[in-house]
């Protein structure tokens, strides 16, 4: 289905909204490649410097298919962003339109020039509901999007879409200014609210409210545009709760050029997403209804309380902490941890019954979590990500560095006929050995040799699959967890005795969401490793054209 959209002929009448799944060029560049409906590519919207954003939680799911966010424009900043973007390779048939935010119209122009070079046009984000200094104050003024559009026109040379807020009485006046100022475009709605959303009595957002998005918003959304098209005839990307073929056709006939989707992709993988926008163009084509059960209704963010019973320290920066009930969890997946006041992290289950976990102190959170009381409520919500499924009579040959030890701990114990490979520092970092012991023929080495193996685990290995007959090594599959350096190594040592497809690496990336929607955990080669992973096929990494380590 292609497309006209400012000056250039692409591949579909889809784009994914600012700040949704297409967050890293690593991702952009994934969905380039896989996703051809996708014919605009929207950045998440940069500013003039780096921001971290909101501490975790970000997102919440209020009922199914609707929620809310505050990610707080978490963005590298823009010369940082410049480099990144630089390295994409843009088709002739894709639009990449990167969406930029500053706290004042010196700044919306510093930003526009240092990227301008890198896209195919600038989205304005004019209408973030939740950063404060940002976004929708802004765009809530007439006279100032005129100041802001025109100065960003007069300063680069590609067109200019503005991304208006829902939260104005009259956005059709907002529209007038848009194009008044010189936009070439507009784009409607971002989120609506703020609001706040509340699981046992505490607010789930660390930010306390945000901007709501899903299937709620989708009849403003609608309203909106159709309000903007009667006041110009410039190109109108819409967004806002929309989901299937109808919803489509309805924001087509309220006067869009292009359709955004976000929210519905929530809890898809990578190809998941590609096989529903091919669905969703086919029921376009032929009038049917196949695409809206392709979204993730089932997937569920509510927190269960739990309660914790005892914390072991093993040492200075390392715990286990033991909580009063059973979870429910495969060998692969992960759950978060949530503490009102505190935020939340996501852990692999050390084990699922009592439910336990193992604590190396990395930060604010987790520093907190070494010296919690016995008593303490938590919450845990999940679990997330793919369970692992090693084909039946594989031998499992598992390595693990630091928090890993969990994960490989979950592959032993369901699966059996395992051989693990846990390295550390020395032996007092060392943790869960006997249980390990009981479930896996285990392998330990230490750097300063005080357990174990004298060196790192890889020499280990190495030695070890050095051992094997070719029958043996046939019958092998690879689980590496932990940090990049250590997972990487493995992986170099396993390419040796076996080939990529019987390699699964899970790589302690940052990861916020859980549901593949804010990017915060992309892998080199642009998948998310809480949707597509957390283990990842190292033959799908050799695929990319961005298989390098950020």
């Amino acid at each position: 289905m292609n497309t006209e959209f400012l000056g250039k002929t692409v591949s579909g009448p889809f784009t994914i909204p600012s700040g949704i799944v297409t967050c890293s060029a690593n991702i952009i560049q994934r969905f380039f490649d896989l996703v051809p409906e996708v014919g605009v590519l929207t950045t998440k919207s940069i500013g003039p410097e780096p921001r971290l954003g909101y501490r975790e939680p970000v997102l919440t799911q209020y009922q199914p298919g609707s929620f809310t966010n505050a990610v707080g424009l978490t963005n590298p900043g823009a010369e940082r962003s410049a480099e990144l973007l630089a390295a994409l390779e843009v088709p002739e048939d894709k639009f990449l339109l990167i969406s930029i935010f500053g706290g004042s119209v010196s700044e919306y122009v510093e930003v526009a020039k240092i990227l301008a070079p890198h896209g195919d046009g600038l989205e304005l984000n004019l209408s973030c509901p939740h950063a404060k200094g940002y976004g929708m104050a802004m765009g809530q003024d007439p006279n100032l999007v005129i100041e802001i559009v025109s100065a960003v026109k007069e300063a680069v040379d590609i067109p200019v879409v503005a991304k208006l807020t829902p939260n104005v009485p009259n956005i059709a006046d907002i529209a007038a200014a848009a194009i008044q100022g010189g936009a070439d475009g507009l784009c409607a709605i971002n989120t609506m609210g703020p609001e706040c959303y509340e699981s046992h009595g505490h607010p789930v957002l660390t930010n306390g409210k945000g901007g709501v998005s899903g299937k709620d918003i989708l009849p403003r959304a609608l309203e909106c545009v159709r309000e903007i098209a009667g006041v110009t005839d410039k190109p109108v990307v819409a967004c806002g709760g929309i989901s299937s073929a109808s919803n489509v056709r309805d924001t087509f006939e309220a006067g869009a050029s292009i359709v955004g989707i976000g929210s519905a992709l929530i809890g898809m993988t990578t190809n998941q997403i590609a096989d529903y926008f091919r669905t969703l163009t086919c029921d376009l084509e032929g009038k049917s209804e196949q695409a809206e059960a392709l979204v993730r209704y089932d997937i569920d963010m509510g927190f269960r309380p739990v309660t914790l019973v005892d914390n072991k320290r093993i040492t200075d920066d390392i715990c286990i902490l033991r909580f009063d009930r059973k979870i429910d969890i495969e060998a692969g997946q992960f759950i978060f941890l949530w503490i009102p006041g505190l935020g939340e992290k996501p852990f692999s289950a050390l084990t699922d019954d009592p439910f336990q976990l193992a604590v190396i102190n990395l930060g604010e959170f987790t520093e907190e979590l070494m010296t919690l009381e016995p008593g303490t409520e938590a919450y845990v919500r999940g679990p997330h990500g793919n369970a692992v499924k090693p084909a039946p009579g594989a031998k499992i040959m598992a390595v693990a560095g630091g928090t890993g030890l969990a994960a490989v701990y979950q592959l032993a114990r369901d699966f059996g006929n395992t051989e693990i490979f846990f390295g550390a520092r020395s032996a007092e970092r060392l943790y869960f050995l006997e249980e390990s012991k009981q479930v896996s023929q285990l392998h330990i080495a230490t750097d300063d040799g005080s357990c174990g193996h004298h060196g790192v685990i890889t020499e280990l290995l190495d030695q070890r699959l050095g051992q094997l007959s070719e029958e043996e090594l046939g019958n092998l599959v690879f689980y590496n967890c932990g940090p990049a350096p250590m997972v990487r190594a493995a992986e170099a040592v396993e390419r040796r005795f076996c080939s990529p497809d019987r390699i699964y690496n899970a790589i302690d990336y940052w990861t916020k969401c859980g549901v593949g929607i804010c990017g915060a955990c992309d892998a080199p080669d642009g998948r998310r490793l809480c949707v597509d992973g957390p283990f990842l096929d190292a033959s799908d990494r050799d695929k990319s054209l961005c298989a390098t380590d950020n």
